[in-house]
């Protein structure tokens, strides 16, 4: 059969999808599911790998007969995973020892801290771009094997391998034939040399992980990754393309040029901007990453990462019952007392760039006997807007231009209207939505289709990108800077730290 599709497989915080896209970058089935979040304390968050993985196989399935299609039709098989959530297995039988720890997860912020004032940080930062935070996976690596009983003797022994979903799911798609990982991936881990493209052995070191624990090898983000057993979906499929979610998008979005922007809202909102092929060191807190790799070469950005955005309309809905469904946040926001100010700071987790508080937890200012669901959702929405200038802001300060980029726009939350008005007018620039909002799956289907002849060079992909809508900001300055003023107030009596 001639090769009709690609199918990206979308592994995120909440749920896994499957989506396969024709020759045109169209959308032909979309299968999703949502699997169950697990608290076992405050501020830890666990999902069970076989949960993710029975998910997975089904949202393919069923992605694949939605469509009408056979496995022969497909091209390639691209992933794209929520970064940072850490799996360590048994090579032997490919079993988690423990549930996945997602990257939410605050547990390891003590730990942090002890790395921290024993001056280890500053090496985190030269090598990795990263900050010393229990947000990456090395620390919840370290966790594992020193809490898990027997975990330490088996990784001494040759018998554990440790991984980011996208490794664990490429493991088990093809029966533990292939153990690896795309340079995006490894760039989040805590453990990667992004300067010399190596796993550091110095980093392992610090953070007293076993020699004999096996690390996923490092290849470009489109690259012959192995092929699927025939078994799981009708005949062997090809997987050429990985990206953790967010440079995925960034990929989806055609953010190829240095100095183009994206930020997508799902669970948390992160914001990247191409840098080209240097590293550009932040001073503002923000982290340096890699985009993507082509050809055994990155492509860097600097990255904020916001870990409360859509997490917050969740917690409306299902914590509050404000909301019944999501959509319905923008419209009750509308409807908000405009003579109150009410701010929420989102930090159920912690807060993240440019903050970097672990301990801090969320708060609300401005309350009223007058406060009412309306201004709740409202501030919910706006807060995601103000931490969006926060990241923005240094950015520039970062990156060393004045100049208002324009922010292209993707995830859940973009659907919203006077969300993304008010993140115009708050940012005092224009914003932009695609028409494709599945970005996020478009870009790890573009990485597979272009690893395999399906899909053209990135220039030609580029021409595809089309715009939906486009906001322009109206707000008054005076009454802009007003508001993110009593933001910066909020935030600052959130705070932990001094």
């Amino acid at each position: 059969m001639k090769n009709s599709y690609v199918m990206a497989i979308d592994q995120g915080t909440t749920s896994s999808r499957a989506i396969l896209f024709d020759a045109n970058y169209r959308i032909c089935s979309v299968a999703q599911q949502e699997f169950t979040q697990h608290f076992p304390q405050s501020g830890w968050v666990e999902h069970d790998p076989e949960e993710i993985w029975e998910s997975v196989l089904s949202t393919c399935r069923d992605a694949i007969e939605n469509a009408g299609a056979h496995a022969s039709e497909i091209a390639a098989i691209g992933i794209t995973n929520q970064r940072e959530t850490t799996l360590v297995w048994d090579k032997r039988t490919g079993e988690c020892i423990y549930n996945a720890i997602v990257w939410q997860d605050r547990r390891t912020s003590d730990y942090c801290k002890q790395l921290k004032e024993a001056g280890k940080e500053q090496v985190v930062i030269e090598k990795t771009g990263l900050l010393l935070d229990p947000y990456f996976s090395g620390t919840k690596v370290a966790w594992i094997i020193d809490n898990v009983e027997g975990a330490r003797q088996m990784a001494e022994d040759g018998h554990l391998a440790f991984g980011t979903i996208d490794s664990f799911l490429l493991w088990r798609l093809t029966g533990g034939k292939v153990h690896a990982t795309d340079a995006s991936n490894a760039s989040r881990t805590m453990l990667y040399d992004i300067h010399n493209s190596r796993w550091s052995s110095t980093l392992r070191q610090v953070l007293n992980l076993p020699q004999n624990l096996s690390r996923p090898e490092v290849m470009d983000c489109a690259a012959d990754f192995g092929t699927c057993l025939p078994e799981l979906f009708g005949g062997p499929i090809p997987i050429t393309g990985i990206a953790g979610d967010q440079q995925a998008a960034t990929i989806g979005q055609a953010g190829f040029r240095p100095g183009t922007l994206k930020s997508t809202y799902g669970t948390g909102c992160f914001a990247l901007l191409n840098t080209g092929d240097k590293p550009v060191k932040s001073n503002n807190r923000l982290l340096t990453t890699i985009a993507y790799q082509f050809n055994g070469k990155p492509t860097y950005a600097l990255e904020g990462s916001i870990f409360i955005a859509g997490a917050a309309v969740q917690w409306l809905r299902d914590g509050l019952g404000i909301i019944e469904k999501a959509n319905q946040a923008g419209p009750l926001a509308r409807k908000a007392d405009e003579t109150q100010q009410v701010y929420l700071v989102p930090a159920f987790v912690g807060m993240g760039a440019p903050y970097w508080d672990a301990d801090c937890r969320g708060a609300m200012f401005g309350l009223t006997r007058g406060t009412g669901p309306e201004e709740i959702c409202r501030a919910a929405l706006e807060a995601v807007c103000y931490q969006t200038r926060d990241l923005l802001t240094a950015m520039n300060k970062d990156w060393g231009t004045t100049s208002k980029a324009i922010l292209r726009v993707d995830g859940g939350m973009v659907a919203s209207n006077w969300t993304m008005q008010f993140l115009s007018d708050i940012l005092d620039t224009v914003v932009e939505r695609p028409k494709n909002l599945e970005t996020t799956a478009l870009g790890a289907a573009y990485l597979a289709g272009y690893q395999v002849g399906f899909y053209p060079e990135p220039e030609e992909f580029s021409k595809s990108w089309e715009l939906e809508a486009r906001f322009k900001p109206h707000m008054d300055a005076a009454q802009r800077e007003k508001k993110y003023a009593g933001w910066l107030d909020a935030v600052a009596r959130t705070l932990s730290k001094p």
